[in-house]
C-alpha cells in the first residue's frame, strides 16, 4: 500500500530578527553567531503568531494547494510543540476546527525536534491498519524562542530558535511523493539534560523562579552532556539517515536531497560530507533558524521551489531533539 505526499504547507512571522542583533543580545562577535552559528536571521513570533494558530495557517496552505475539501480529511495528528496557547490542551481539535476537518478525529503528539518525522511514522501506520483512514493531515507551530535567555551561555547552541508553523497532508494509494521506510533512535540517558527548570509538578512556577530565570530553557549538566553527545550525535545522525535508506530498499548514494535541520555549519558540512553529498542536495537555513520540527517541512518547501527535487528524486528527511531523538524518513519525490 502506497502513502503519498499530497502537499505541503508553510508560515512564517513576519517578524524575524538577525545575526547581529543576536550577537548584541549575547554580548558575542557577530562572526561567531553568522558563521560559526550560522544565524543571518531568524524568525520570531509576532502578537498574534501562537503555536496552534501559526499551525492552522500552515495547514490552510496545504490545503488550498491540494485543493482538497477539509471534509475529507480522517485523522488530523498536531505535530507542533507542546508550548502552546495553553499548558493543558489538545492542539490537534482546535487545529481540526478551525480547518473544518469536522469529518476527523484528531490528537497530539511529541518528541520535541523529532516529532514530524515520528508522525509521518504514525501516520503511514495508522493509514495501514485502519480502513478508515484515507487522508491525513499533520499540522503545528513552534515557539520555543519563547525559552530563550540569550544571557545564559549554557543554551547558545539553542540561540537560533524561531517561529512558524508547518502542515504535510497524506493521503493513501497516492501514486507520488511516496513516504518510505522510517528510522527512530531515543536515548534516554539525555532525558534531563535540557528542561525548562520552572513550571511542572517538581518545580511550580513561582516569583522567584521567574527572577532567577528559572523558566527559560536550561541546560543542568553542560560539560557532561557535551562530553556524551559528542561520542553519539553524528554517529546517530548518520545512522538514521543510512537506515531509513536500506530498509527503504535504496543505497545511500541514491540520496538526491537531504531536508535536514538547521544546526551549526560545521556539523551540517560534515553530514554532508560523510554522505557524499553536495551543498547544492540541501539547503541551509541560515536565513530562517531552527523552527523544530518545521525545518524538515520547510527544506522541502524550499527546495522544490528552487527545482532542487525533481521527479524520481529519494528524498531524506532527517531531524535531532533533545531528550535525546534522532530521526529519517525516505520519501520517494514523484510519480512511483
Amino acid at each position: 500500500m502506497k502513502i503519498g505526499i499530497v502537499s505541503t504547507g508553510i508560515y512564517l512571522p513576519e517578524d524575524y530578527i538577525t545575526g547581529e542583533q543576536i550577537a548584541l543580545l549575547a554580548d558575542l562577535p557577530v562572526p561567531v553567531v553568522e558563521e560559526k552559528m550560522g544565524i543571518k536571521k531568524k524568525y520570531v513570533p509576532g502578537r498574534n503568531d501562537h503555536t496552534c494558530e501559526m499551525g492552522i495557517f500552515a495547514a490552510k496552505r496545504a490545503l488550498d494547494k491540494a485543493g482538497i475539501d477539509p471534509l475529507e480529511i480522517d485523522l488530523v495528528i498536531y505535530i507542533g510543540e507542546e508550548h502552546k496557547e495553553y499548558p493543558l490542551w489538545t492542539a490537534g481539535i482546535k487545529l481540526q476546527e478551525e480547518i473544518g476537518a469536522r469529518n476527523a478525529w484528531a490528537f497530539d503528539v511529541a518528541l520535541r525536534c523529532g516529532t514530524t518525522v515520528m508522525a509521518l511514522k504514525v501516520a503511514k501506520s495508522l493509514m495501514i491498519a485502519d480502513p478508515d483512514i484515507e487522508t491525513v493531515l499533520l499540522a503545528g507551530g513552534y515557539r520555543n524562542v519563547d525559552f530563550i535567555d540569550y544571557q545564559n551561555p549554557r543554551t547558545r547552541f539553542m540561540y537560533n530558535l524561531g517561529a512558524g508553523g508547518g502542515a504535510v497532508l497524506l493521503k493513501k494509494n497516492h501514486s507520488e511523493n511516496i513516504v518510505l521506510d522510517t528510522k527512530l533512535i531515543t536515548d534516554g540517558s539525555f532525558s534531563e539534560d535540557v528542561v525548562v527548570v520552572a513550571g511542572g509538578t517538581k518545580n511550580p512556577i513561582t516569583k522567584e523562579a521567574i527572577e532567577q530565570r528559572k523558566n527559560r530553557l536550561d541546560v543542568l549538566d553542560p560539560e557532561g552532556m557535551k562530553a556524551r553527545l559528542e561520542q553519539k550525535s553524528m554517529a546517530n545522525f548518520l545512522r538514521v539517515i543510512r537506515e531509513a535508506v536500506r530498509k527503504s530498499g535504496f543505497k545511500e548514494k541514491d540520496i538526491s536531497y537531504l531536508a535536514i535541520l538547521h544546526m551549526k555549519r560545521s556539523a551540517h558540512e560534515y553530514v554532508l560530507r560523510e554522505l557524499g553529498l553536495s551543498e547544492e542536495q540541501s539547503i541551509y537555513l541560515e536565513d530562517y533558524g531552527h523552527i523544530g520540527q518545521i525545518d524538515q517541512i520547510l527544506s522541502l518547501e524550499l527546495a522544490l521551489n528552487e527545482g532542487k527535487v525533481k521527479d524520481g528524486d529519494l528524498v531524506v528527511l532527517v531531524s535531532a531533539g533533545i531528550g535525546y531523538a534522532w530521526g529519517a524518513t525516505a520519501i520517494k519525490w514523484g510519480k512511483g
